[in-house]
């Protein structure tokens, strides 16, 4: 993990950016919106690059809104395609209002429901890192890149044989 914020990228493609309550119902339309969003980039729903990263931002929005949240404030979500340092990196970026708790990767007891995000994110992510908004607001923003590589399509089925 890096503690600071990696530079903004300025070599971007493509960026989806929303702003989504921060609620459990939010996070898992921000997870759903990533996945749609890759698909129309070309990475279908079932490929490794739509999966990996839509449980990124899966894990990331989930604990902004367990952690970093503040009654009446959103969290922020965006999804960018860079040019660099590889063609097909992504960088996902979640802001929340909550700046005095960061996040840490120390999982719970084998027997506890949560606590290992961080470590999936650590795990799947080339980078990560959390560091103050950059918009002068209290909070704090937690990234991740990742390079993927567009995998080819598989050929549709043929039907015609029996």
């Amino acid at each position: 993990m890096t503690s600071t914020a990696a530079p903004r990228p300025t070599a971007a493609t493509r960026e989806f950016a929303m702003r989504f309550t921060s609620t459990p119902r939010g996070a898992r339309l921000a997870r759903r919106l990533v996945s749609h969003r890759l698909n129309d980039w070309g990475h279908l729903y079932t490929s490794d690059t739509n999966e990996t990263l839509t449980l990124i931002a899966a894990e990331l929005t989930a604990n902004a809104v367990h952690h970093g949240h503040v009654p009446g404030r959103d969290l922020h979500l965006r999804l960018t395609e860079l040019t660099e340092p590889t063609p097909e990196t992504y960088r996902i970026e979640v802001t929340d209002t909550r700046a005095e708790r960061r996040p840490h990767t120390t999982p719970g007891t084998p027997d506890t429901e949560s606590g290992r995000g961080l470590l999936l994110v650590a795990a799947l992510a080339d980078d990560w890192g959390c560091a103050p908004r950059l918009d002068g607001d209290p909070g704090k923003t937690v990234w991740a890149t990742a390079s993927c590589h567009a995998q080819p399509s598989p050929p549709p089925p043929d039907i015609t044989q029996k």
